[in-house]
This record gives structure tokens, sequence and C-alpha cells, in this order.
């Protein structure tokens, strides 16, 4: 798969076509990156991921933390998960991705790769609790790594490096015409947090 590497720029969509992906860079300096990496790596209470395939639940091998609101909980995957209350370095980043964006959120997504070779396949974020034309903004500390877009009908692909305390953000119909992934890769052998923050609809 070829690997696209755009220079960080906001204003310009990554995607050609049926959706909107903006890339801020590094919103967070490389002392502010590294405050928070190491607060959330040894704050957030992680556990693996449970996920059911073909009618059988597993633990992935990477890790996550759900919270939020109250009254958010966050079904993917075949199952379910009621949030945890926002600790304060969270709801600091929140509030700091918020002010950046121009919109609000109301839970994350946490997730803990402790080194390259745990990863993401490929998927869409598009359960009907995101709503149709949702925003996702992902927020990655630590090790950098690669993150690709694959259209769901045409042979589109398009790829960056997702760096220490950079900012993506996933618009429009997005969800609903594309898949994205984390590919594993051996070399890497240190942790990376990705925050993903998304505002889920009530039920």
């Amino acid at each position: 798969m070829p690997v696209d590497l755009f220079p960080a720029n906001p204003h310009f969509n990554l995607l050609p076509c049926d959706g909107i992906v903006n890339d801020y860079g590094r919103v967070l300096s490389a002392l502010e990156a590294d405050h928070h990496f190491t607060r959330l790596l040894q704050g957030i209470p992680w556990k693996n991921d449970e996920v059911v395939m073909y009618g059988k639940r597993i633990l992935t091998a990477r890790k996550v933390a759900w919270y939020g609101d109250a009254e958010c909980s966050y079904t993917y995957s075949g199952t379910t998960k009621q949030a945890i209350p926002w600790n304060a370095e969270l709801r600091e980043l929140k509030d700091r991705i918020e002010t950046i964006l121009g919109c609000t959120f109301n839970s994350c997504l946490a997730n803990l790769y402790e080194n390259g070779r745990q990863g993401m396949s490929w998927h869409s974020d598009d359960e009907k609790s995101l709503g149709p034309h949702n925003a996702i903004a992902s927020l990655s500390l630590g090790a950098e790594r690669k993150f690709s877009f694959k259209h769901k009908t045409q042979p589109l692909t398009r790829s960056l490096i997702l760096p220490h305390g950079g900012l993506l953000v996933m618009r429009g119909a997005t969800q609903a015409h594309w898949r994205h992934s984390l590919p594993p890769s051996a070399k890497i052998t240190t942790p990376r947090i990705n925050l993903t923050f998304r505002s889920i609809l009530s039920q």
C-alpha cells in the first residue's frame, strides 16, 4: 500500500472524496505531550478490550478505557461500555481540543498500544449512537505510528504518520465511505496512547 505523507494543515482535506479528514499536527508542546502521556499511562485503569467475533467473546491485545458524561454508554463490536467519570487530565485535554475545534464532545475512548505489534484492523466508527455525520477528534501521545484510510468501494487509500502530541479529526461522511486502521510494526517498541473524543447521541 502506498504511503501518502502530507504536511500537517488543518485546512487541507486528506481525503479525495466522500469525507473530511484534517490533520492539525502537533497541538501540544513536547513538554506538555510528555507530561500528559506519563499521567495517562499511570492514571487510567487500562483493561484489555472485549469484542465479539463469530459469536465468541475475545480479549484484544490493546487496552482501553471509556470516559464521558454520566449518561454516556457506547456499544461496539458486540459489547457495551458505561462511561467512567472524567478525570482532571482528560477534562483538561478535552477543553483544549474543544477550543481548537470550536465544537464539544461528551465522551472519549482511550486506547493503549503497548508496542508496535499491537494495532487496529480496518474498521469504521459508524455506530448509530455516533450519528450519521459524526466528528471524532483523535489525539496521539507516545510512539509515532502510521495511520491509514481505505475507501469502501473505490481503490483509494491515504496514509500519514501520527506524531506525539498530534491531533487528527475525522468529519462528515468519512465513516460511511472510508475504513481506517493502525497497521502493526515490529520496529516500534514503545507505547502509544490514542484519545478519541466523540459525541454520543442521547438514547
